[in-house]
């Protein structure tokens, strides 16, 4: 899926926090990771460079989480619990986006979302990013009502 706009707003569930983010090649770096943190998250991101997000209002709502080797900076809504978007460790001057908190995008959107392995991050390998495998959404046929 790709998009000739790359500036997006988002926001969490309860709209507390809100943002403009202008993505660094639209919805083209849609991935999924494998580490044990992103493995229970299950979000689908993209990336936007650093300077690429404007918080239009609840930044300071923002919670932040940190684990492991404390480099990934991952944020949420207090109030909510909605993740919104991470400071990658993989490239401290990128954050993931959480898709879901686009307007008018979803995970479902994308047929199939390359997953990386971020249990061999490539930090820990050398600078290698290791694709883990595909996560594929096949919509289900609609059924038909019976006449």
């Amino acid at each position: 899926m790709t998009t000739s706009t790359p500036s997006h707003h988002g926001q969490c569930h309860c709209g507390a926090v809100q943002f403009e983010v202008k993505l660094s090649d639209g919805l083209n770096t849609v991935r999924r990771c494998t580490c044990s943190y992103c493995r229970m998250r299950g979000a689908v991101v993209v990336s936007a460079e650093a300077g690429g997000i404007t918080f239009l209002r609840g930044e300071e709502l923002l919670t932040r989480y940190r684990f492991n080797t404390g480099a990934a900076q991952h944020f949420f809504c207090s109030r909510c619990g909605i993740y919104t978007h991470h400071q990658r460790r993989s490239n401290p001057n990128q954050f993931g986006i959480n898709v879901a908190c686009l307007e008018g995008v979803s995970p479902f959107d994308f047929p199939a979302v390359p997953v990386y392995d971020g249990v061999n991050h490539p930090n820990d390998n050398n600078g290698v990013s290791l694709l883990a495998g595909t996560l594929i959404f096949q919509p289900a046929e609609k059924e038909q009502p019976e006449t």
